[in-house]
């Protein structure tokens, strides 16, 4: 799926307004002077207003991506882009990527 790379000063959410973050940056590729994100990087999720049990199932913690670059690697891995899609845990919602670079684009 093509898209705008996804950096490290991107917004990204939970779908219930927490901010996520990666874990380790990519500082091999950079946009706009900050490290991308790999897809196979891990984000943690904080202030998800998602209530615990009994009331559902959250708040969001971490969140794993599931789709990324397939033309552009990074150290043999794919990039986070725009149209990427993702899966928070413990919640199984999506993450939101709200705003990013807007320079670089890959496939």
């Amino acid at each position: 799926m093509p898209g705008f790379l996804v950096h490290v000063g991107a917004q990204v959410m939970c779908s219930h307004a927490g901010q996520a973050q990666p874990t380790v940056p990519n500082p091999r590729v950079t946009v706009s002077g900050q490290p991308t994100v790999l897809m196979t990087t891990p984000h943690v999720v904080a202030g998800c207003t998602l209530p615990p049990l009994p009331g559902a199932n959250g708040p969001c913690v971490t969140a794993q991506w599931l789709s990324g670059t397939t033309r552009v690697l990074s150290n043999g891995q794919p990039l986070v882009v725009q149209s990427s899609t993702s899966i928070c845990a413990p919640t199984g919602t999506p993450l939101l990527i709200i705003a990013t670079q807007l320079r670089v684009s890959a496939m």
